[in-house]
Order: structure tokens, then C-alpha cells, then sequence
């Protein structure tokens, strides 16, 4: 299918949350007409800085409530839209039947509309790497568009992997349904972990990266689940790639793509990169907190060992879109000042140091 027009009219899924919201924006900066579709509309506390954007006043941007639970709420929304953004997670991964339905309704809706032709479909990181026994990744290190998941593991269960099984099965839910109807196509984006400026107050909670770096700021962290490191995207550029796929004349249904910068970094270097990055913010950079069972602990040298001969790639997003992906150093010192602005966190200060007001 053709790439959607320039300054057409795009609907994107979860635009309170913190890509959403950054589609949303970029979209707009670019002259596109956006459909803002949210859980509620009149939830002022998760809407009021999409109402606040210029294009709500002119009615270039929208704003539109849809439970994705229901059957039939994108039907009105979806009419006349040449693209989709789909990048709203569903309320559990734990039954992928659930899943399932929701990817159906969606699906629905983009046929009832005959215009769409093209939709983005969110996926994850997870859909590439997430290993139901980690020493795959040391048989199969390469982490690119290709590389999916060991499937055939016993241990790869919806209690233990249903995000990553979700997520994989959107992705050829919507590109089964695309080649079926004929007349769009899906192509799915697979981000890694999302750091960058918040734009509302709301989503300093709302992922889990963005409210890593605000418990530091407070003054404790957590070690990663198996210590695994952080593997990073900027928001802003992970935005600026579900457009690029939206608009890409080199892409074709079924295809995903992965949105990373190829940053890999340690929990322990993410927090202590706050007071390097912004000495004058006076951060008191806090300890580790290892709370694993002590089986986990006594295997951390084993576990970093593992993902550290992880090479991620980013070849293909970066052949499609004209993208030149930010260093995680600038992700990080715009995220702790969006946290500190924009949602009003108190950071612990080293004595000496006085809050700014």
C-alpha cells in the first residue's frame, strides 16, 4: 500500500501516554490533522496538555474517547483517516485471548473505514529479546528485526512471557488482517526502553523507564529484572520513527522495525549519570537496593556476563527513515529536568544544595 499523504489525518491510540503523546506532537509539528483517542476525554488530568497544544484551538488536533475493550469505538474515529497509530497497551497481557480481541477490534474498524492505509502498530523490545531461558541470547546474540523469541520453550508461558507473546501476537494479527483485506498494510515498530521529557505530569508514572529516574531522583533505585541493562530509545526519536514508517515509500506489510539507539547502560550508570550530566542540580546519588533472592544475586556476574555480549543493531529502522538517533546522556538530562518542570518531583539533594523553586 502507498504511504499516507503529508498533512493528512492520523489517528493514534494512547495519546495521554508518553509515545503517544510524543506521535501526537511530532505529527502535528509536521501539519498532520491527528485524532488523539484516550481511555476518557473529560479526564482532565491526563488530557489537559493535548488541549492545551495550538492545533486544539484551530480543531487540527482532536480529541476523542475510546475504550479499547469496546467493539466498535474506533468505528466513527477511524472514518476518513489515512493513518493509524496503534500505541496503546491493552489492560492485561496475561490472556492472550483478551489480546487477541482487542487486536480484532481494532482491525475491525480499520476495514470499516476504507480509507486507512496504513497503520503503526507499537510493539516492543520484548518481541525481539525476551527470553523465557536467558542463555538464548548467548546462542542467538544478535538482536535485530529477525530475531524473535525462542517460541518453542516450554517455560514460554502467558503467566511468565505474556507481554512478549502479546506483543508478537498484535504484530501478525494486524499484518494477517492487512494482506486478508488488501487495501492497507501493517507495519509493526518495536521500541526499546523509552527515556526522554515527559509532557504531562501524569506520565511521570505511566512507563516504567521515565519512573525509574524519578525514584533515583527521590533517592533510591532497584536493580533491573535478571540485571539486565538498559537498552534505549529517546521518545522523541521513537516518535519521530513510527511517523517515518507512516510516511515510508520502503516498507511493506508485515514488516517491523526496531527503534533504539543501541545504548546499552547499566542501572547503577543510569542514576549515576544525573549528577554528572547536571552537577549544578546537587543530586545525591543513592545506593544500589539488590532486593533478588539470593539464588539471583549470587548469579549476577554470570547474568552481566550474558547480556553483555548482546549486540544490538539498528541497521534496518535506520535504512528506512531519515533518523539520527539522540545518546542516552541527552534522553537522560531532559528527562530529570522534564520530571522536575513538568510533573513537580522534589529530587534529594546533597547537603549544601537548596531545591530550586
Amino acid at each position: 500500500m502507498p504511504p499516507i499523504a503529508k498533512g493528512s489525518t492520523v489517528a493514534v491510540t494512547g495519546s495521554a501516554g508518553f509515545i503517544g503523546s510524543w506521535v501526537v506532537k511530532l505529527l502535528l509539528d509536521k501539519g498532520y490533522r491527528v485524532r488523539a483517542c484516550v481511555r476518557d476525554a473529560n479526564d482532565s488530568k491526563k488530557t489537559d496538555f493535548l488541549k492545551a497544544m495550538p492545533a486544539y484551538a484551530s480543531g487540527r488536533l482532536t480529541l476523542h474517547s475510546a475504550n479499547l475493550d469496546e467493539a466498535g469505538c474506533f468505528d466513527e474515529i477511524f472514518e476518513g483517516c489515512q493513518g493509524v497509530c496503534h500505541v496503546s497497551h491493552v489492560s492485561t497481557y496475561d490472556d492472550q485471548d483478551y489480546v487477541k480481541m482487542v487486536c480484532d477490534h481494532i482491525i475491525e474498524s480499520v476495514n470499516k473505514s476504507q480509507s486507512v492505509n496504513r497503520v503503526i502498530v507499537t510493539s516492543s523490545i520484548a518481541a525481539v529479546l525476551s527470553e523465557a531461558d536467558i542463555f538464548e541470547l548467548e546462542r542467538r546474540p544478535v538482536c535485530y528485526e529477525d530475531r524473535y523469541p525462542d517460541e518453542l520453550n516450554p517455560k514460554r508461558t502467558a503467566e511468565r512471557q505474556g507481554y512478549s507473546m502479546g506483543k508478537v501476537l498484535a504484530q501478525r494479527a494486524f499484518s494477517d488482517a492487512a494482506e486478508k483485506n488488501g487495501t492497507w498494510d501493517a507495519v509493526t515498530c518495536c521500541p526499546a526502553d523509552n527515556v526522554g521529557p515527559i509532557l504531562s505530569a501524569h506520565q511521570k508514572d505511566m512507563g516504567p523507564w521515565q519512573h525509574n529516574i524519578e525514584t533515583m531522583l527521590l533517592g533510591e533505585y532497584f536493580q533491573n529484572g535478571a540485571y539486565r541493562p538498559w537498552m534505549t530509545v529517546d521518545v522523541r526519536d521513537d516518535a519521530a520513527c513510527h511517523i517515518g514508517l507512516l510516511e515510508s515509500v520502503a516498507v511493506s506489510n508485515g514488516e517491523r522495525y526496531i527503534a533504539w539507539s543501541t545504548d546499552m547502560r547499566n542501572v547503577e550508570d543510569i542514576c549515576a549519570s544525573i549528577d554528572r550530566l547536571l552537577p549544578e542540580l546537587g543530586h545525591d546519588t543513592p545506593d544500589v537496593t539488590d532486593d533478588f533472592p539470593e539464588r539471583i544475586q549470587a548469579r549476577e556476574e554470570e547474568l552481566r556476563r550474558v547480556w553483555s555480549g548482546v549486540e544490538l543493531r539498528n541497521d534496518r529502522i535506520r535504512s528506512v527513515v531519515p533518523i539520527t538517533f539522540r545518546p542516552l546522556d541527552e534522553s537522560i538530562r531532559d528527562c530529570v529536568e522534564s520530571l522536575i518542570t513538568v510533573a513537580k518531583v522534589k529530587p534529594k539533594l546533597k547537603a549544601g544544595y537548596e531545591a530550586r523553586s
